[in-house]
């Protein structure tokens, strides 16, 4: 889709409802200079990453995966603590 949009003295312009609704548009976008020209965005979602992990830890719930993260990190802590002690 090729569109024409004005650009006001103060250098707002409108994106096409049709574009803002395709792309989820709403508040605020990335401006990216690149060799062509300007490139707007969507800024990245949190709800669009929701259950992205998902084929990463099969079946698993995250509390399950965050308590052995931990656990693992504890006990190499004490074995770092317990290397400096000695």
């Amino acid at each position: 889709m090729v569109k024409v949009v004005s650009v006001t003295q103060k250098g707002q312009a409108t994106i096409p409802k049709a574009l803002r609704d395709k792309f989820r548009v709403k508040g605020k976008v990335l401006v990216v200079e690149t060799s062509e020209g300007i490139l707007f965005k969507p800024l990245p979602r949190p709800e669009d990453d929701f259950g992205s992990l998902k084929q990463h830890f099969k079946g698993e719930a995250a509390r399950k995966v965050l308590d052995e993260a931990r656990s693992r990190d504890r006990l190499r802590e004490k074995r770092l603590l317990e290397k400096i002690r000695d």
